[in-house]
Order: C-alpha cells, then structure tokens, then sequence
C-alpha cells in the first residue's frame, strides 16, 4: 500500500513493510519478507519526492505501478548528485601574496587567509586582492609656482594594499581617488616654493612635504592604502624658456665651484699662514730670551771689570776700545787710507774667510786649493805696497779708528 492510505484502516505503514497490526502479519510472514528490500527503497525515495513537490507517485493509488518508483529514483539520484557537486564547486585556493574578502549576498562578510578555504557557491563571493605588491602611480602636468613661473613636475607614488575590505569597499575607485589626492598634493605643494626652488636644491624637500600631505588627505577616507614612497621624477620650465634658464643653471654651477675653489686656496693658505705667524712668534720669544741672557752677561761682565777699571782706568778703556773694534771690524769689509798717499786699500777680509772655509771643503781639488793660495800669499805685498812700508796695520787701523 501507499503512504498512509485508507486501506490501512488510517493507520501509518511502517517505511520497512511492516504494519502496526501484529495479528495481521502473522499469517504473512513469507510474503512481506520477500518484498521487504523493494518496499522500503521505493518508500524511501517516495517519501523523498513527496518533500520535493509530490512528483514520486499517485497519493490516490495503489502505488503498484513501476513508472512512479523509477522517477522518484532518479530524481533523488539527481538531487544527490547536485548536492555533492554543489559541496566540490565550494572549494577554491587563495595565493600567498592575496588575501580574499567574501561577500554573502553582496555583503561583506569576512576576509580569508592563503591556502584553501570553502564558500556557498552561489551565495558567497570572494574577490582575490594582491596585499604584497607595491603599485605605481604617475601624475603630471603644468605646475604654478609661489613666484607666477609655470614648471612641469612629474611625481611617481608607489603604494600597497594593506586592508582588502576597505580598499573594495569605502571607496568606489581607490586608484582613480589616490590619482586626484596626488595630483591635488602635488600641485599645493609646488606652489608653495620657487621655480628655482623646485628645480635646483628643493627638490628634496618638495617629495617629502608632498607625501605627508598626500597621507592626510586620504587618510579620513580610510581607503586601505599605505603610501610606500613618493619619487619627484622629473622637474623642468616649459620649451619657452629652457635656454634661459639652462644659462641660469650653468651661471649657479659656476658660482659654486668657484666657491669651492676659493674654499680649497683658503685651506691650503690658512695653515701656512698660521704656521709661519708662529714661528715668528717662537722667533721673537727666542730673540728676546737671547736679548735678555746677552744684557745679563754684559752686565755681569762689566761688573767683573769695574774693579780693574777703578784701578787702571786708561788701560782698561783702551782694552775695551780694541776689543769693541775687533768685534766690529771683523764682520764688516774694512777700507783703509793712507794720510801719506791718496791711495786706499779695500780689504775684503770676509771674501778671503769664505775663500778658505771653501779650501777646506774641497781638499780634492788641487787646481783650486793652490789658485786660493796664490790670492791669499799676493794680499799682503799689495797692502805693503799701498801704504808704503808701513810696519804697524794694526796701530794704523786703531788710529785712524779714533774720533
């Protein structure tokens, strides 16, 4: 019989041939064993197809027929089949520089990890973004500086995705919304400077306060981006004016490299000079040393011959007189003039002292040794000669010396 028909007496068969009524199935042993197995599928799958629309068979008949048994069959086959595939098609992989974001329905729902994950095929959604990479992204254009010149900057931002949710999510195009807030940094801060200040030293300094502006403009949009770095490619006046410009250019490096040469004169000079200033400095300390110890001996010398001065003052004075010339005399060229005759004698005793210390290097040399000779035996007949006979140089000298 059918699923709880009224040939049952409104009673539920049993799903596995067997009926509540114990007495009437006594005298039936055989027969309900012997369709048991076919029963309880066909019941089964009936059962199925009933919950599915009620396509497994006739509820008003004897269910006997076997068109109804083989379509509920097949349809639970097909159902089972669908199901599994449906299970296998849930798997998918995430790459290891990825990260997945899961939408239910179009809704965000959670973010997955690398490796496999599984997800209700046409339910949930996952959209792989790449968190490892770092991304470009180029503007430029005509620029106004703070002094009315117009240059054309080119600035690159490199940049990565560190929150895939927010990056597909708060934002409808986050490229396109970092292209205007760089576009939009550049140009503030380039007109914030000179021409000659973004094309020469500043350079530096315009990338820099052009990527801390650039993090606060997007940093209330929360759009999952981390600015990496930002490069001030390129920085150049328009057509009209490179050739004066260049000339400018070229003016400042020359300017700056006769800087640094003058630098370069001036550490080579500067030393030597401060050198030389102390080593006239030691000079002076030594010659007022000397000066000072000469005055002393001088003074210790007096004192040792006052006592023969009061004793002989004559012979001292004279004693003192010749000592004085002698030392004079020797260091100075000495003329001599004869009261008899108008002859004078100059005698170049210094160039004869030389003469000799020369003798004295160069023994090696005969020729020169006996050519000194001869001059030093041919200077005194010629002195001789000029005073006429003359017996005392010397009491001559001393005389003649005197005022």
């Amino acid at each position: 019989m059918a699923w709880n028909q009224p040939g049952n007496n409104g009673q539920d068969r049993d799903p596995w041939g067997s009926s509540n009524n114990n007495g009437s199935n006594s005298g039936g042993n055989n027969k309900g064993g012997r369709n048991r197995g076919a029963t309880d599928l066909d019941d089964l799958f009936r059962k199925l197809s009933q919950k599915l629309g009620g396509l497994g068979g006739n509820k008003g008949g004897n269910g006997s027929g076997q068109n109804p048994k083989f379509g509920g069959r097949l349809i639970g086959l097909a159902a089972a089949a669908a199901i599994a595939v449906w299970v296998v098609s849930g798997f998918y992989t995430i790459k290891e520089t990825e990260r997945g974001v899961v939408t239910r329905f179009g809704k965000f729902n959670h973010v997955v990890q690398p490796g496999l994950n599984w997800k209700m095929t046409f339910i949930d959604h996952v959209r792989a973004v790449n968190v490892e990479s770092v991304r470009d992204l180029a503007t430029t254009g005509a620029m106004l500086t703070s002094d009315e010149n117009v240059v054309l900057a080119e600035m690159n931002v490199q940049y990565r995705v560190t929150d895939p949710a927010a990056y597909l999510f708060s934002v409808t195009n986050p490229d396109d919304s970092l292209r205007q807030a760089t576009d939009s940094a550049v140009r503030g801060v380039v007109g914030k400077y000179s021409m000659e200040t973004n094309l020469t030293e500043g350079r530096t300094i315009v990338r820099n306060d052009t990527q801390k502006v650039l993090e606060e403009t997007i940093r209330p949009y929360n759009m999952g981006i981390t600015v990496v770095d930002v490069n001030f490619q390129a920085a150049r006046p328009p057509e009209e004016v490179k050739a004066a410009f260049d000339d400018v250019i070229a003016a400042r490096e020359q300017k700056q490299q006769t800087i640094r040469e003058a630098r370069a004169y001036e550490n080579e000079v500067l030393p030597k000079a401060k050198g030389e200033a102390q080593r006239i400095i030691e000079d002076a300390k030594a010659y007022k040393v000397s000066a000072v110890l000469n005055a002393k001996g001088e003074v210790a010398s007096f004192a040792k011959i006052l006592p023969e001065y009061k004793a002989a003052p004559e012979i001292t004075r004279e004693r003192l007189y010749i000592e004085t010339m002698e030392r004079v005399l020797s260091n100075t060229r000495k003329i001599i003039a004869n009261e008899k005759s108008n002859n004078m004698l100059l005698l170049p005793l210094d160039q004869i002292v030389k003469d000799q210390a020369q003798v004295q290097q160069n023994t090696s040399s005969n020729t020169a040794v006996q050519k000194i000779i001869r001059q030093n035996q041919s200077t005194p007949q010629r002195e001789s000669n000029t005073y006429g006979g003359s017996d005392n140089l010397r009491g001559d000298t001393v005389r003649m010396g005197r005022p």
